[in-house]
């Protein structure tokens, strides 16, 4: 990611109620997938102010790698327990871009989706390494 693309990724959040794009996140994911809402436990609403929080908090320290990946990693650990896999990071990655072009609409460019499209990825790619397991000492 360049630092234009984290400006434009951290400017783009503050366009968006976090809240209300992740509850269109979800109602767009379950709807194209419903299996995937036997992955969440947690009701609702608490699932959608948690994705809220913590996208919030993950685009916040997407300027810091080390922050990202101490934040990310442990968040992938816990996805992996939960049966979240490489593929629905892109599928839900392909989601949330779409969501975030419809919540937009004309403010939503063609450099908001390929930065949100490079940071998705960055995310994506330290959450997968979080879920990998620790290396042997022997």
């Amino acid at each position: 990611m360049t630092p234009t693309q984290i400006d434009l990724v951290q400017q783009t959040i503050h366009l968006v109620d976090v809240r209300a794009l992740a509850s269109a996140f979800y109602a767009r994911a379950f709807e194209r997938d419903p299996s995937l809402s036997a992955m969440f436990a947690a009701p609702r609403d608490v699932q959608h102010a948690r994705f809220a929080t913590e996208l919030a908090e993950i685009v916040g320290s997407i300027r810091d790698l080390d922050a990202l990946r101490s934040r990310t990693g442990g968040l992938g650990a816990r996805h992996y327990d939960r049966g979240v896999r490489a593929a629905h990071y892109r599928f839900m990655g392909d989601v949330l871009l779409e969501t975030l072009g419809a919540t937009l609409g004309p403010r939503w460019t063609e450099e908001m989706a390929a930065a949100w499209a490079a940071g998705y990825d960055l995310i994506a790619e330290a959450m997968l390494a979080g879920a990998l397991p620790a290396p042997s000492s022997h």
